[in-house]
């Protein structure tokens, strides 16, 4: 979709929540628009926005939703949006409007695009928890995390002030611009955020300041926090860490405590919402700081791929039989963002082939000489694959991965950052 208006609404009824569930979609490839209006997910609207929808978003893949600045537009009460990955967005999960919401357990990979971000709240008691965010580049509303300020008296169309909102057990890992507080301030936009809680979040970046106070916060709860890698903006309350996590990455590409990690049992207070990590494995008394308890349980969840969601195959084989010669297939061969990037050592590729061919996957390195093969194969038809190139026997720097499908071609840039 490349033009004005939402990709997908929800209209909320104010008579009656919705109980919309939306799982295991794959949104993709919207262009940057030029004016409000091009979200990607939409649940109500301002005028109905202090009414329950209780729409559940989750399991859904998200890559390069890039038509505004809310990727997801909540405007209604209750809903719950969880288990997503976000790639290359630019834009965010934001809580325009409503109250009561949780984002629970999504992942964000900006990948450094321009513009791209986290999770922005407005309005009251909300929970955010569980959610890892990585490589984001946008400032200011576009910040890994911005929780923003309030107008007085605010009409539905504007902004209600945050109040109660409950942000905890979350993952930042080298983002430009980390923790916004107080976003929007201006001479209407002039309510703090009041009696919000910000505890046992674990904030890595070499990019500083980490926490940037547009507004003074009222009676904010910082605890258990850690918060390391740059200047931290802020003077850190007592009980709050600016200790290294001693961060590793893991197999999966994730930024994951190592064995010995500080964070390791060192949460403070009870949040009753909070029983797993963004594994699915069960916590343990005492909590890990962040987004992932270190556990030798069986994960259940992960960053999602482009296979994980759409039609199953044989949905799409049903369909293909019902097609006749006289009804053309557009079709286009599809290389998707790489994560994580950059990466060490480990980076997953994803790739759909729109029929049977001949594929091939390569890494290049700067000047052009072939360092590895991830993929040769004749492709089975319109099907997604996945490939990892592992980089721990090649120098830290740029590389090339050249997808070619027949006369199609695409390349990604990826950075192995050791």
């Amino acid at each position: 979709k490349n033009h004005l208006g939402t990709t997908l609404v929800v209209w909320v009824d104010s008579t009656k929540p919705n109980y919309h569930q939306i799982d295991h979609n794959y949104f993709a490839y919207r262009p940057v628009y030029p004016v409000n209006g091009a979200e990607t997910i939409r649940v109500g609207t301002s005028e109905v926005s202090m009414f329950n929808s209780f729409t559940i978003v989750e399991y859904n893949y998200f890559e390069e939703c890039n038509g505004e600045i809310e990727t997801i537009s909540n405007k209604s009460c209750g809903n719950t949006y969880r288990y997503n990955t976000f790639v290359s967005c630019q834009g965010t999960l934001t809580l325009r409007h409503g109250n009561r919401c949780v984002v629970e357990g999504n992942f964000f990979f900006g990948n450094h695009a321009p513009n791209s971000g986290g999770i922005r709240l407005i309005g009251e008691e909300h929970k955010v928890f569980n959610n890892y965010v990585e490589g984001t580049d946008g400032s200011s509303l576009k910040s890994a995390f911005t929780i923003m300020n309030g107008v007085p008296n605010s009409p539905l169309n504007r902004y209600f002030q945050s109040k109660r909102d409950t942000v905890v057990f979350n993952t930042f890992v080298n983002n430009k611009h980390t923790i916004n507080i107080g976003g929007g301030k201006d001479s209407e936009v002039s309510l703090p955020p009041e009696d919000c809680v910000f505890a046992n979040n674990l904030l890595y970046t070499t990019a500083g300041p980490i926490i940037t106070l547009t507004d003074t916060p009222v009676n904010m709860t910082w605890q258990g926090n850690f918060v390391y890698g740059a200047t931290v903006g802020m003077t850190l309350p007592s009980g709050n860490y600016a200790t290294d996590a001693q961060l590793t990455r893991a197999t999966d590409g994730l930024w994951r405590p190592g064995s010995s990690s500080p964070v390791i049992d060192a949460s403070v207070g009870v949040f009753s919402f909070v029983h797993a990590d963004m594994d699915g494995q069960d916590r343990s008394v005492p909590f890990d700081v962040g987004a992932d308890e270190v556990s030798p349980l069986a994960t259940t969840r992960r960053p999602l791929t482009p296979g994980d969601v759409g039609p199953p195959p044989q949905l799409l084989t049903a369909i293909s039989k019902y097609e006749t010669p006289s009804q053309p297939r557009q079709f286009d061969l599809k290389f998707h963002a790489n994560f994580p990037n950059p990466f060490n050592p480990l980076t997953h590729f994803s790739f759909s082939t729109p029929r049977a061919g001949n594929v091939t996957l390569k890494v290049f390195s700067q000047n052009g000489s072939e360092v590895a093969v991830l993929c040769d194969i004749v492709a089975e038809g319109s099907k997604t694959y996945t490939s990892t190139f592992d980089g721990s026997r090649f120098a830290s720097g740029i590389y090339y991965a050249r997808l070619q499908f027949g006369g199609q071609q695409a390349t990604r840039k990826i950075v192995l950052l050791k």
